[in-house]
């Protein structure tokens, strides 16, 4: 079994350039006010649906508020067969003012 690794925003931004895969388990208010460009809102209504049609080898990234929720849910994901998963170390919080240029608003899809 394979752990999810921590990244820092730098790590992620590499990995997001090289394909990798950015989910937000924020709530869907917080989501809409502004997310990673490009990513994903899981929530758990989403999640069984992601799962049966993700590329389980594909790089995954997984972000939060301030990088902790993001921790348990890189676990769950590495339990539910995805191969490459991190955690964003500090979160959106920390993203927004490390790329705010990288942030865009609008509700989940």
């Amino acid at each position: 079994m394979t752990d999810f690794k921590r990244i820092s925003p730098q790590q992620a931004q590499a990995l997001r350039e090289q394909g990798g895969v950015v989910v937000d388990i924020r709530d869907a208010h917080s989501y809409a006010n502004g997310h990673i460009r490009g990513s994903t809102h899981l929530d758990n209504h989403s999640l069984p649906d992601f799962i049966a049609a993700a590329d389980l080898d594909k790089p995954l990234i997984v972000t939060c508020y301030h990088g902790h929720s993001s921790q348990s849910a890189a676990a769950y994901l590495i339990n539910q067969g995805f191969s490459d998963v991190y955690s964003l170390d500090g979160g959106f919080e920390i993203w927004r003012h490390t790329y705010p240029q990288e942030v865009e608003q609008g509700e989940p899809t």
